[in-house]
């Protein structure tokens, strides 16, 4: 089964920028431990939320605003698509996320095509 790890820094960012150098090397390495770990395809980095564009149609006029659609402690920071046997093997992986232990949350949503 197909899984969508959806990652939300909260406040994750800052709590990380505060680690020492060696701790901050530590949470580095385990994101690229989670991009090497089979059965994962990670995306390419979100940049800041504060350098989002939201964009909406309403009555058939575009329309845009600065910054992400949810409020910056529920920003997205990332998400990968793992492969997984099952709900448990997917948690045991999202639990490895860094930002899952600095404050922040990892949402699992099971992969479904619509087209």
């Amino acid at each position: 089964m197909k899984y969508i790890m959806v990652i939300y820094q909260g406040p994750a960012l800052e709590r990380q920028a505060a680690l020492t150098e060696e701790e901050q090397k530590q949470v580095y390495a385990d994101y690229q431990g989670i991009n090497q770990t089979p059965g994962v395809t990670p995306m390419p980095p979100m940049g800041l939320p504060e350098n989002a564009t939201t964009v909406r149609v309403e009555g058939g006029k575009t329309l845009t605003t600065d910054g992400p659609f949810v409020g910056m402690k529920e920003a997205i920071g990332g998400l990968f698509v793992l492969e997984a046997e099952d709900i448990d093997a997917a948690i045991e992986v999202a639990a490895r996320v860094p930002a899952a232990r600095y404050g922040g949350a990892v949402e699992i949503r099971p992969s479904e095509v619509y087209w």
